[in-house]
This record gives structure tokens, C-alpha cells and sequence, in this order.
């Protein structure tokens, strides 16, 4: 069966992947996960879509989110106490996050990395802005599918920016479970529905330029669901909390 071959969270939204070697995973998501996120001078939200350097820069905090850390390409880090300001609410892909505003010196300097005015917001509640789908997986023999269809080898799986990468899978392997119960470490998942992509998958997850068409690719080979969705992953449901390591297999429940 697939094992764990990486775990993949982003302490600021946007900001680059850090892989760890296990993972405490709860029915609102990791802790540390997309606990903080960044915005405009006109309070609106910024990420790859439209600053696709952010992915260059590193991003941590503990399971409190009251340290954070940024680290820059130039090897700059930035870290200190998080200090909250005024409450903001923030409009995300068709939710509403609530959070504080961020005190401190990582504005300033990520508004110099990228150009632009940016302050960091700190959501109020462990999973920022979801509702559901705590966990997200997919396996590396639909990495394999893909980067056949885009004839290129290797396709970095960081740039679907999932959860949980699996290897020794098949070719979407995942898709199979849906609406299945899986247990992976300590947790058990229920398997609920494939993850609908957007254009943040066609930028190199290491400098955020633009290179391969995967949603070219994804419709080519897949197609599209209600004429619409691209999908590739799936999502995982959290019926069992715990912690996921590197190497665990995927074990298929009745």
C-alpha cells in the first residue's frame, strides 16, 4: 500500500512549504498550518495568484502561533513574539477569515521582498478559513500521470501543495477511496472528494514563475467535472486525530 513520502505545511498562506517529519493532525488541521495570512494596504488578500514570488520565502511558527519566523532567499531571517493589533475580518476565495492584525518587523520586510505594502494577519481559530477538509493527499503515480501528459520528467508535488504526498501508489490511487475510511498513523480519515486545482499549480513551487500547464493537462487526460472543476488529490475528513510520521502506510478500513 502507499506510505507517507512527505508532509507539507505553510505557517503564512502562500509563503513557501516546510516539510516536516510528522504531523499532529486534528479535526480543524495542523496547528501551525495556514495559522497566518497576508494582506494588502486595501485589507484584501495576497497570495501566489498574484505575487508569485511569496512561494521564495519561508515561513514557521509553534503549535501556538506566538513566534513566527520568515526566512528569505538572501538568507535574512526575521523572527520574534507575535504582538496582535486590531481585529479584521478578510474575504478568501468565498469565505470570510477572521483574525489580528500582526505587530512586529515582518511586514516591513516582506513589503520590501515583494514590492508591494503588506501587513501579516493572524487568524483567530486553528484552520484560519476551513470549514472542512482538514487534510489533503495525493500519490505519486498521479505525479508520475501528469508529468507523462506535459512530457517533462519529474513533476515537483509541492506546487499541489498538499497535506500528505504519498509514494508507491498508483496512478490517482487516492481517487479510489473516496468515500472510503483510511487510517494513516494514529488518525483515521474518511476520504470525502476529489480537490478542485486553479492556476496556483502552473507556477514552479521554488520561485513561483509560471512553467508547466497542468491545467491544461489535468482537463486533457481528466477532463472536467460539471464542465468546470480540474481536480487532481483528494481531500481527507479527520473522524480520528493524531500523528502522521513519514513512512506510515495508508491502511483501507472496512
Amino acid at each position: 500500500m502507499p506510505r507517507v513520502a512527505r508532509l507539507n505545511i505553510a505557517a503564512v498562506r502562500s509563503l513557501g512549504l516546510e516539510t516536516r517529519d510528522e504531523i499532529n493532525l486534528t479535526a480543524d488541521g495542523v496547528a501551525e498550518d495556514r495559522r497566518f495570512y497576508v494582506i494588502d494596504a486595501g485589507d484584501r488578500l495576497v497570495d501566489q495568484l498574484t505575487s508569485f514570488s511569496m512561494v521564495q520565502v519561508a515561513s514557521w511558527t509553534n503549535a501556538e502561533a506566538t513566534k513566527l519566523r520568515l526566512t528569505f532567499p538572501d538568507g535574512t531571517v526575521v523572527e520574534d513574539e507575535v504582538r496582535l493589533d486590531g481585529a479584521i475580518q478578510t474575504h478568501i476565495h468565498g469565505r470570510t477569515a477572521a483574525g489580528h492584525i500582526v505587530e512586529g518587523p515582518w511586514g516591513e520586510a516582506l513589503t520590501g521582498f515583494l514590492g508591494r505594502d503588506v501587513r501579516i494577519v493572524r487568524c483567530d481559530r486553528v484552520g484560519g478559513t476551513r470549514k472542512a477538509h482538514p487534510a489533503t493527499l495525493v500519490s505519486d503515480g498521479s505525479l508520475d500521470k501528469i508529468s507523462a501528459v506535459l512530457g517533462v520528467g519529474d513533476v515537483d508535488a509541492r506546487r499541489f501543495r498538499m497535506l500528505i504526498e504519498l509514494e508507491d501508489g498508483a496512478a490517482h490511487e487516492e481517487d479510489t477511496w473516496i468515500g472510503c475510511r483510511i487510517g494513516l498513523g494514529e488518525t483515521v480519515l474518511t476520504i470525502s472528494k476529489p480537490v478542485p486545482r486553479c492556476a496556483m499549480t502552473t507556477h514552479d513551487p521554488a520561485t513561483g514563475d509560471r512553467d508547466y500547464d497542468t491545467l491544461r493537462a489535468i482537463k486533457e487526460y481528466r477532463g472536467q467535472v460539471d464542465g468546470k472543476d480540474l481536480m487532481f488529490g483528494v481531500y481527507g475528513e479527520v473522524e480520528q486525530p493524531g500523528v502522521i510520521r513519514l513512512g506510515d502506510e495508508v491502511r483501507v478500513l472496512a
